[in-house]
């Protein structure tokens, strides 16, 4: 993309001002501007923007987007901000768009089983929401107190309930779309089946905003489930885990919820837990069924019966949500206890096919003893969904460290796709990952998508720098 002159991006915020008024502005000076600079990218990434306009309506958005490409100057969408991929990073400084205030549940009917949200609706809210009418949103990244909607679509979010009930595309029906320039598009319907047209609704969800700003959703609910159970096997070691997983899911078990951590993770939160791993503990499978009251005990039972005939060293199970929150508590502090015992801690979310998880982990387990850089993973066992991790006291700030480290994850992307798998689950590609895409993808595919980008997006203007990389030198794309 060429430079954007000085002199333009500066002008901005101040036609900016008076067009939206200075309360949506954060501007030079302001205590907060660099905030729109960083995300939770796991080493230090700052690019700096001219300034961010918190917009709160579609037609704010729509206006930011008119001025700034009258005046070629780049515009980065950010929701929560809670990405750690660099998405959300101005990388060609210009103007972050916000809709951070954009938070308001605008209908939850029960009756067609649909909500509609304007993008900056957080994640659990929602949930919460639907929640007390009955419903089920069933998406659930682990940021879901703090990410939103908007960004959960423009990443494809999942969680550990994707295993049965699948990720954020599989629940967007419709979008309103604000584009580079000032357009605004409506696509996507209200009903349960629809296949008028090209499915655009799909074709935007996971654009990381390169296409354009989703200013509303309108997302599809499910009834809740009335009641779900919880089961914990702690087995000795990952292979052991990953047979008895196999074998659950070969009996006919379809959970909600499939998790899998390793030894490296375990060892992070033996301190912490209020259950007490056994001292040889090697990795842990967390089992999560949902359905009718009355059958809970039954499939609690029979899960936990199985995992003792696979080799279980030990086996919890819960069933009231006290209980359940308990049991819960070992897979949700593996994250907290990483990133408080370690300087850096980069994490990768792989996904292989779920055949391929042991041998994936002991890929990794590999990797870290060629490089000497620590790591543990967990994650979706249930989609072969992992959390690599790469741990380090070093200096995040050194280059040398930082060389280091994405030298270590470019081996873990390289044995993941030779496994069938690819370099992101559920994170996004954003600005961290855009230059390891080349390793699962061809020049040929890439070209294409690089002309579909330009489609929606001629000037490049839209969160440039992000998703794909740029054509080899020398080719043009268009």
């Amino acid at each position: 993309m060429a430079a954007v002159l000085p002199s333009a991006s500066s002008a901005i915020v101040a036609v900016l001002e008076r067009e939206l008024g200075a309360a949506a502005i954060v501007g030079p000076g302001h205590e907060r501007l660099d905030d729109y600079g960083r995300d939770e990218s796991p080493l230090p990434e700052f690019f700096p923007p001219e300034c961010a306009v918190l917009v709160e309506t579609t037609e704010q958005a729509v206006a930011v987007l008119r001025i700034c490409a009258e005046r070629k100057v780049p515009v980065t969408p950010r929701g929560a901000g809670s990405g750690m991929c660099g998405g959300a990073l101005p990388v060609a400084g210009g103007v972050v768009l916000s809709t951070e205030r954009m938070q308001r549940i605008k209908e939850i009917d029960p009756g067609d089983l649909i909500a509609v949200v304007e993008p900056g609706v957080i994640t659990g809210v929602l949930q919460t929401a639907v929640e007390e009418q009955g419903l089920f949103y069933p998406p659930d990244p682990a940021s879901l107190e703090f990410c939103s909607m908007g960004g959960n679509a423009a990443t494809n979010a999942g969680g550990p309930r994707a295993f049965k009930y699948g990720v954020t595309r599989e629940y967007v029906l419709g979008l309103e779309v604000a584009l580079m320039g000032g357009e605004v598009l409506r696509c996507g319907r209200r009903t349960a089946k629809g296949v008028t047209g090209y499915d655009l609704v799909a074709g935007f969800i996971g654009t990381e905003g390169t296409f354009g700003v989703i200013t509303e959703l309108l997302v599809k609910l499910l009834p809740k489930p009335p009641a779900a159970a919880t089961v914990l096997g702690v087995f000795a070691d990952v292979p052991a885990a990953g047979a008895a997983i196999t074998m659950l899911l070969r009996g006919g078990l379809r959970p909600r919820v499939l998790e899998l951590a390793d030894k490296a993770s375990i060892d992070h939160i033996r301190a912490k837990s209020r259950y007490r791993f056994p001292e040889n503990a090697g990795a842990i499978v967390l089992i999560e069924v949902d359905g009718e009251p009355e059958s809970m005990a039954m499939m609690m039972e029979q899960i936990g019966m199985r995992c003792d005939e696979l080799g279980a060293l030990d086996v919890l199970a819960a069933t009231e949500p006290a209980e359940r929150a308990a049991v819960w508590q070992a897979r949700r502090l593996i994250s907290p206890a990483l990133k408080e015992a370690y300087r850096i801690k980069v994490n990768e979310d792989i996904c292989v096919p779920r055949g391929k998880i042991v041998e994936m982990l002991a890929r990794i387990d590999r990797v870290s003893a060629e490089t000497g850089i620590a790591t543990a993973v967990f994650g979706h066992a249930g989609d072969g969904n992992l959390h690599c991790n790469f741990l380090s006291n070093e200096d995040p700030a050194d280059p040398a460290v930082r060389t280091k480290m994405w030298a270590a994850a470019e081996q873990v992307f390289v044995h993941t796709v030779a496994l069938g798998g690819t370099l992101s689950g559920e994170h996004g590609i954003g600005l961290t990952k855009r230059d390891y895409v080349h390793l699962e993808q061809s020049e040929q595919l890439l070209a294409w998508q690089r002309k579909w980008k330009l489609m929606w997006d001629p000037m490049n203007l839209l969160n440039p720098g992000k998703k794909i990389p740029d054509a080899p030198s020398g080719r043009c794309s268009e």
